[in-house]
């Protein structure tokens, strides 16, 4: 049992900033509110395990939510990759993504690179939640003028396999806690895209070149567009493309986790 849930009614919630019970008790609209509630009763009745460490009892230990690896300092303000100067990298200057800005909220190392690898595999709802609780703050101070959010999408054959989009477990929630329209539907695949992991950057490019398309509630619109973990940006970059192109106001970015050049980017 997660610490402290059996009485959190009756005792003062933890104080710190970060925390995600405090956020979706005093900060956050009522639906997300009473769907964090519902999560909480859901712990009491099925204990469930850390999806960082596997610590039982709770969903994402305070352990975990502690040592997250946070994306701090000067960042591309265009592609959101560190760097040791303010303003736009190199890369972006050359030539310019397709999505107004992009930031991640974390660097992709443990404890985050496994709650995700879980999200993706065993479909851990839960999880999901208790990451956008704890990155909320994040989005929020980001403040993106957005008017809806829609997560990457899988292609068919994908869905089909998995049943699911794992982008959505968390981008749904953020969304509720946010208090933006979830749209997930108005962004798909026109076509299906080997996997992204091994591919140099020019070919992750050509991989997802014109492999989406938008809906037409994008047009008018400020919208958000969520992926799990970004490495050249060139898969956000894309969608991006697909929205502006059905009449999207601008685009923004934003991603769980960033895999950076000394972690390997290749291999995600």
């Amino acid at each position: 049992m997660p610490e402290g849930v059996g009485n959190l009614f009756k005792r003062k919630l933890p104080s710190q900033p970060n925390c995600p019970w405090r956020q979706c008790l005093f900060h956050n609209p009522l639906s997300y509110k009473l769907y964090r509630a519902v999560w909480i009763g859901l712990d009491l009745i099925f204990p469930p395990t850390c999806g960082g460490c596997r610590k039982p009892g709770t969903r994402w230990c305070s352990d975990c939510q502690n040592t997250v690896p946070l994306l701090r300092g000067e960042v591309c303000e265009r592609c959101g990759l560190p760097q040791d100067f303010a303003g736009t990298c190199p890369t972006c200057k050359k030539e310019k993504p397709r999505f107004s800005a992009l930031r991640s909220w974390s660097v992709f190392t443990n404890p985050v690179q496994s709650a995700l690898h879980r999200l993706k595999y065993r479909r851990d709802v839960g999880l999901g939640d208790m990451l956008a609780a704890q990155m909320a703050d994040f989005v929020r101070e980001l403040d993106w003028p957005v008017d809806l959010i829609i997560p990457i999408p899988l292609g068919r054959k994908r869905m089909v396999e998995r049943g699911y989009n794992q982008v959505g477990l968390i981008a749904r929630p953020l969304a509720m806690a946010l208090g933006l329209e979830y749209a997930p539907h108005e962004l798909t695949r026109r076509r299906e895209t080997r996997s992204q992991v091994g591919l140099s950057k020019q070919a992750r490019r050509d991989n997802v070149r014109d492999a989406f398309s938008a809906g037409t509630r994008v047009k008018g619109k400020t919208v958000l567009v969520m992926d799990d973990v970004a490495t050249t940006g060139s898969t956000l970059s894309s969608g991006a493309d697909a929205l502006f192109s059905s009449g999207a106001k601008d685009v923004y970015a934003v991603t769980v986790a960033r895999a950076l050049p000394q972690h390997g980017m290749v291999n995600v």
